[in-house]
C-alpha cells in the first residue's frame, strides 16, 4: 500500500500557516476542539465589531436577515432549505432540545449504540428517567467490518415502543461512519422517526439532508467545517418542527415584526452574540477555495498514514475495513490495555498526559467499553511528519 499522497507534506506545508496553531505543537485533535482558521477568526470578529457600533439596529433590524443568509449557505452545502434550519450553539445543545421537545410516556423506548457520545447518552438517560421512558443502547458487532450486519443488529433493538431512533453519521469515540442512509431509509419503511447526531460528518461527508429524509439532523460546525466555536445547527423536518420546544424560553416571535417561524425560539434567547453562527458562510468559503475534495482526500489520506504507522508500533490494527467508507478524516486505533485502574470521570489517561508534557503532541486516549484507543484527527494543516512523531513518541512510551 502506498502513502505518497499523505508523505508529501510540501505540497500542503503552506497551510499551516492559516492557523493560530502553536508551532511546537502537534495538534491531531481536531475532532474534539477545531479551530477555525485566521480568515474566520476575522470574520467572526467583524461581526462581533459590528454588533457593538449599533446593539439595537443590529438585533432588531438586521440579525434576522442576516441569519437567513447564514442559513441559505448552510443549506446549500448540506442540501436542504434554509427553511429547515436553526442555528444553536452546539450537537449537544440540539440533542437537549429535541430530548425535551419528545413526549416519551412511561414504557417508551429511545434505542441507540453502544458508539454514541458519552454526552448523548447522559441526555437521554436522564430523559428516560424524568418521563418513565427506557433508553435501549444496542451493542454493535465486533469486529465491524459488516454494513448490513450493523443495520440489522441495530434494528433488532426495535419494538413495538420504539419512538426515536437516536444514531450518529461517524461515532466520536471509534470514528466509524455509519451507514447512515440506509439506516434512514429503513427506519422511514418502519414509521421510527431518526435523530442523526452528526458533528463529524459536516464537511468530512457529502450531506444531502432532504434525500436523507431523517427527522433531525445535529452538527458543530466547529468541527470539521472548521467555524467558530459556539457555531451548530439543528436540522428539523417540515413534519416535526412545530413539535419542537425551547429548552430556554424568551420571547419567541419576529424581533423586527416578521411572520413568525419555528426558528425564532431558538435564535432569539436574550442577547447572545450570534457572530459565530454568521461566520458559517465564510468557513464554507474558506474550505471550498481549498477544495472540499482535496480536504477529503487527504485527510483520510493522513488517517490512514496514521493507522499504517501507529498499527506498526503496536501491533494492533482496527477492526474496521482500511477504507473511506468506515473512517474519514479521523480514526480511533487501538492501544494495548493500560495498567491503571478505570478512569473517573473527567481524568486523562496517563498516556495522553505524556504526550503532552513530553512530546507536545495534543491527541486524545480514549477509554471505551473496556478497551483503549488512541483517537488522531486530520485537516488541511496535518503534516505526515506530526503522525511520525506521535509514532515515535508512542514508541517510546509504550
Amino acid at each position: 500500500m502506498s502513502y505518497t499522497s499523505a508523505e508529501n507534506d510540501i505540497a500542503w506545508r503552506h497551510w499551516r500557516c492559516e492557523w493560530s496553531l502553536s508551532p511546537d505543537v502537534a495538534y491531531l485533535n481536531h475532532g474534539s476542539f477545531g479551530p477555525a482558521p485566521k480568515e474566520v477568526q476575522r470574520v467572526r470578529q467583524d461581526w462581533t465589531d459590528r454588533l457593538q457600533v449599533e446593539p439595537f439596529d443590529f438585533y432588531v433590524r438586521q440579525l434576522e436577515a442576516e441569519l437567513s443568509h447564514a442559513a441559505e449557505c448552510l443549506g446549500e452545502f448540506i442540501g436542504t432549505s434554509a427553511d429547515n434550519l436553526a442555528f444553536i450553539d452546539n450537537a449537544t445543545f440540539g440533542m437537549n432540545i429535541v430530548a425535551s421537545s419528545l413526549d416519551l410516556q412511561p414504557g417508551d423506548e429511545v434505542l441507540t449504540t453502544n458508539h454514541a457520545y458519552g454526552a448523548v447518552l447522559r441526555i437521554w438517560r436522564e430523559i428516560c428517567r424524568r418521563t418513565g421512558a427506557r433508553l435501549v443502547v444496542q451493542r454493535m458487532p465486533e469486529p465491524l467490518n459488516d454494513a448490513q450486519e450493523l443495520i440489522d443488529t441495530l434494528f433488532s433493538g426495535v419494538t413495538e415502543k420504539t419512538r426515536l431512533l437516536v444514531v450518529d453519521h461517524i461515532s466520536s469515540p471509534t470514528a466509524v461512519i455509519f451507514p447512515i442512509v440506509d439506516i434512514c431509509r429503513r427506519a422511514r419503511r418502519q414509521d421510527i422517526p431518526v435523530c442523526v447526531d452528526g458533528p463529524h460528518a459536516l464537511a468530512v461527508k457529502p450531506l444531502s439532508l432532504d434525500a436523507l429524509d431523517c427527522d433531525f439532523y445535529l452538527a458543530s460546525a466547529h468541527k470539521w467545517l472548521s467555524a467558530p466555536f459556539g457555531s451548530g445547527f439543528l436540522y428539523a423536518h417540515p413534519r416535526v418542527q412545530q413539535t419542537l420546544r425551547p429548552v430556554v424560553v424568551s420571547w419567541g416571535g419576529s424581533l423586527a415584526g416578521a411572520e413568525s417561524r419555528w426558528q425564532d425560539e431558538f435564535h432569539w434567547s436574550g442577547t447572545r452574540d450570534a457572530a459565530a453562527s454568521l461566520t458559517i458562510p465564510s468557513a464554507i468559503d474558506f474550505l471550498c477555495r481549498a477544495g472540499i475534495l482535496n480536504f477529503r482526500r487527504r485527510s483520510h489520506d493522513l488517517a490512514q498514514y496514521a493507522r499504517f504507522r501507529i498499527g506498526d508500533v503496536t501491533g494492533l490494527q482496527p477492526e474496521i475495513p482500511d477504507s473511506p467508507g468506515w473512517y474519514g478524516s479521523m480514526i480511533a486505533l487501538p492501544l494495548p490495555p493500560g495498567d491503571e485502574p478505570p478512569l473517573k470521570k473527567g481524568v486523562r489517561d496517563p498516556l495522553q498526559s505524556q504526550l503532552w508534557k513530553q512530546f507536545r503532541i495534543e491527541v486524545p486516549v480514549i477509554h471505551w467499553h473496556g478497551r483503549r484507543f488512541i483517537r488522531v484527527s486530520c485537516h488541511l494543516y496535518t503534516s505526515a511528519r506530526e503522525i511520525d512523531r506521535l509514532a515515535e513518541a508512542l514508541r517510546e512510551l509504550l
